[in-house]
């Protein structure tokens, strides 16, 4: 695998739920024809395996941080332990012995470690968290990097950096130019382990207020990075005047506008057929995306004009 091998990294954002934007990866990984990698770093509620078909090829845990574990054979259920977390995560309650001792509630644990510090007796210990999975697996389209956070938990910033990772090592590995990478919602911590670093967000939005809103918010997240955008709206004939505003606010961040897809009753068809969108037929939201793939293709490693 050559470290330095050179890699194109275009990150799909939305600034919110609900916009489109992994239909739009799927039709893109349809479109790249053999050049990317595709990864999944929405790790929450990872879906674009959804449409791709992945077959499983490799699987390995993650553990985002420790918890507290009493070994209630050396608790003499002090209760400093319960005093000190800030978190009301420790109890007490009876031992096998019928002693009181200290309980610890899991999902309440920040695992922070003050108790294993403090404890006098060493009755408290901090373990790995079993915090899911990631996985590599072939798509008809190329290899998939995904994952799945177990519910509940945090650090999903640590795992989506994870899968970007392992992505880029499988590009290298196969001499592929181009990860594409669909990325979480929001632009909370999740969304900066995704693009920072990144060559180029493509931001999906939609022509409504909150589209608007919070496409700001992403834009102005990628203008701290210093990571260009391109600006994408979906179901763009839906609301014009809001739609010109949109492409008015993207001007204002030097967010370069590439494609409108209309709405289209076939996306929904093509999701419920397990396939990408340009792949269930030749309708007004296909064709939109063959020609937003027509505009990107040349700006991207390996590109060639269309036509």
């Amino acid at each position: 695998m050559n470290d330095k091998f050179p890699l194109y990294e275009l990150v799909v954002l939305s600034g919110k739920g609900g916009t489109g934007k992994t239909s739009v990866t799927a039709s893109l990984a349809v479109l790249s024809g053999g050049r990317a990698v595709f990864a999944d770093c929405d790790v929450d509620a990872a879906n674009l395996e959804l449409v791709l078909g992945p077959t499983l090829r490799e699987r390995a845990s993650f553990s985002g941080g420790e918890r507290a574990v009493v070994d209630p054979g050396r608790c003499t259920g002090c209760g400093r332990c319960v005093e000190l977390c800030r978190f009301g995560a420790i109890e007490f309650a009876a031992g096998p012995d019928g002693r009181r001792v200290a309980r610890i509630d899991p999902p309440a644990c920040e695992g922070c470690g003050v108790c294993e510090r403090l404890c006098a007796e060493r009755a408290i210990s901090m373990q790995p968290v079993d915090g899911g999975a990631w996985f590599v697996s072939d798509t008809r389209h190329g290899p998939l990097v995904h994952a799945r956070l177990t519910p509940g938990l945090g650090n999903s910033g640590k795992l989506a950096t994870q899968v970007r990772e392992r992505a880029r090592r499988e590009a290298r590995a196969l001499g592929r130019p181009l990860v594409l990478v669909d990325g979480p919602p929001g632009v909370g911590c999740p969304v900066i382990a995704t693009l920072t670093g990144a060559s180029q967000v493509l931001a999906v939005t939609e022509p409504t207020p909150s589209g608007e809103h919070d496409l700001r918010r992403l834009l102005e997240l990628c203008r701290h990075f210093r990571i260009p955008v391109w600006v994408c709206l979906n179901k763009g004939d839906l609301f014009p005047e809001l739609a010109v505003r949109i492409e008015a606010l993207a001007a204002e961040f030097d967010a370069r506008c590439v494609g409108s897809i209309p709405f289209d009753p076939a996306v929904t068809a093509a999701q419920r057929a397990a396939l990408a969108t340009v792949e269930h037929g030749d309708g007004p939201a296909a064709r939109a995306l063959v020609e937003l793939w027509g505009r990107l293709s040349p700006l991207l490693p390996g590109g060639r004009p269309p036509g």
